[in-house]
């Protein structure tokens, strides 16, 4: 499901990460604050905030209340907030605390619980905590439908039951080992399929999505706003029985999370040695025999080891190098 030459490398990733544990806790801290604004200004844009990331960033370190954005917004962020605390207590060990933080420490995975109903409603309730307390943690009782999408989720009546299923397939997968990447993309697909709730899903689905991951080790996954459009698309996709393009696109995004850890935690003791340097794609395609184009295209599709930073994509010379040596095999 995950492109071959992706699932290598966040195997890889992961690997060099795990090696390297401890972790420095100052530069581990200062990284998961940052990516914890990242995931709740990005999960909340996907659904229409129009709060900016400084926005977001000013609401959950100083309390700023932003002149001219809804009392709603404001409340999609701090619940958004305290979900994602949540969610990193259930991944570690321990009881939930502000400012938490459990990436470091999870569960041995014989020793975890289950990801059951009753974890996808509490953080539904997080998520939707003083916007609609009358709906947070209740399974509709209306029918909905998906803007934009063909799929059709099921009838009000059939919600308790079909959640019911997805959690005791979800841990038949998990004790049976399986990839954590995909399962944790198809894990979201299904549940956003089922639409629970009456609002409030698409958030729930990517909070349940990165618990899969931190339960397995792996940082979370962080869908961009800019890639909103993308990801509407393979989650249609999804709903055809196609999974490759969600998977994909998650798998992405954690090998985006697993690099900023590796950056983070690597002593700058001397610059990088020849060829692993950080280049934008212009430059990169200047010693290379391909062109900016499809360096581009490659670096979507997850057959080319790149980063995204703000609106660019950055590529290395020994990546490209690795690119053409795989051709080969």
């Amino acid at each position: 499901m995950l492109e071959k030459r992706l699932l290598t490398r966040l195997h890889d990733k992961k690997a060099r990460l795990d090696a390297r544990r401890p972790l420095p806790a100052a530069a581990v801290r200062r990284l998961e604050e940052q990516l914890a604004v990242e995931w709740t200004y990005n999960s909340n844009a996907i659904e229409g905030s129009t709060l900016t990331l400084r926005e977001t960033q000013l609401i959950l370190e100083q309390g700023v209340t932003i002149g001219g954005k809804s009392l709603r917004e404001h409340f999609e962020v701090v619940n958004h907030r305290e979900a994602i605390r949540w969610v990193e207590s259930l991944a570690g060990s321990g009881p939930a605390r502000p400012g938490a933080t459990h990436f470091r420490k999870w569960v041995a995975p014989e020793r975890q619980e289950p990801i059951t109903t009753a974890v996808v409603r509490q953080l539904h309730a997080l998520v939707m905590a003083r916007i609609d307390d009358e709906n947070a943690g209740q399974y509709r009782q209306l029918p909905v439908r998906i803007a934009g999408a063909a799929h059709e989720p099921p009838p009000a009546w059939e919600v308790a039951a079909r959640l019911s299923d997805w959690a005791d397939w979800l841990a038949s997968q998990e004790a049976a080992g399986a990839e954590p990447v995909e399962l944790a993309a198809v894990v979201h697909h299904r549940l956003v399929s089922i639409h629970p709730f009456l609002d409030g899903n698409g958030r729930t689905a990517r909070l349940i999505m990165n618990l899969v991951l931190l339960r397995a080790g792996y940082p979370p996954a962080i869908i961009a706003r800019a890639n909103r459009a993308q990801y509407y698309r393979a989650l249609a996709a999804a709903d055809r029985g196609q999974d490759e393009p969600l998977a994909n696109l998650v798998g992405r995004a954690v090998e985006r999370t697993l690099t900023l850890y590796l950056e983070a935690t690597t002593p700058q003791t001397a610059p990088p040695p020849a060829g692993d340097e950080w280049l934008p794609l212009r430059e990169a395609a200047e010693g290379a025999p391909y062109s900016q184009e499809y360096l581009s295209l490659l670096a979507r599709t997850g057959r080319l080891e790149a980063i995204k930073r703000g609106r660019n994509w950055y590529t290395t010379p020994a990546a490209i190098r690795r690119y053409r040596e795989s051709l080969n095999l």
